[in-house]
């Protein structure tokens, strides 16, 4: 592979994990229905080790509002509570014996307001991320320029193709932050 493709696609796998970072995030905020997303960060004690939830338990969602989180083991369905407790999510948790429901409250106006204003630091500190990536793919450009492994002209091109993908990875960033808003303002 040529040294120009070799920093171009590293270069954009660094952008695309940029991205999955920011969309693994918005995962976890909550709108105003219930998402297997919105527990998935709690660790619960699995024989002593700190598991994610999802490794101990199926995560089901049977109505707009309810988590329904039953366990693959009988025995790990008091951790799987305490480890929700802990975790203060601020839901309605709720034990049966076989399974634990939670209630996801609906949001109020000032509550949507601040995840919308969540979600929004979230997206630019992914556009920050993506713009140091291409400051770092240009000094990498110029510094192989002076180096001689790539011509003046081979050098510009990279650096433009650098910011294409720039652009191209903050509107993604930007789509995922007007798609999380319009989920977050919905009633």
């Amino acid at each position: 592979m040529p040294i120009f493709d070799q920093v171009l696609k590293e270069v954009e796998d660094n952008m695309v994990k940029a991205l999955e970072f920011l969309t693994t995030g918005l995962r976890g905020i909550r709108s105003g229905r219930a998402t297997p997303g919105l527990i998935e960060g709690v660790r619960v004690d699995h024989y002593g080790t700190p598991t994610p939830i999802k490794q101990v338990a199926n995560i089901a969602v049977p109505e707009p509002r309810i988590l329904v989180i039953k366990p693959f083991e009988a025995a790990s369905l008091k951790n799987i509570e305490t480890a929700l407790n802990k975790a203060n999510l601020g839901f309605t948790i709720q034990n049966d014996g076989r399974m634990i429901r939670i209630t996801v409250p609906p949001l109020s106006e000032e509550g949507r307001q601040q995840l919308i204003a969540k979600v929004k630091e979230m997206a630019e500190k992914a556009k920050v991320s993506i713009r140091n990536i291409r400051r770092d793919g240009n000094r990498k450009a110029e510094q192989m320029e002076k180096e001689s492994q790539l011509s003046e002209d081979e050098s510009k091109r990279l650096q433009d193709e650098i910011q294409k993908l720039t652009k191209a990875y903050e509107d993604k960033v930007g789509k995922k932050f007007e798609e999380k808003k319009k989920e977050i303002s919905e009633i």
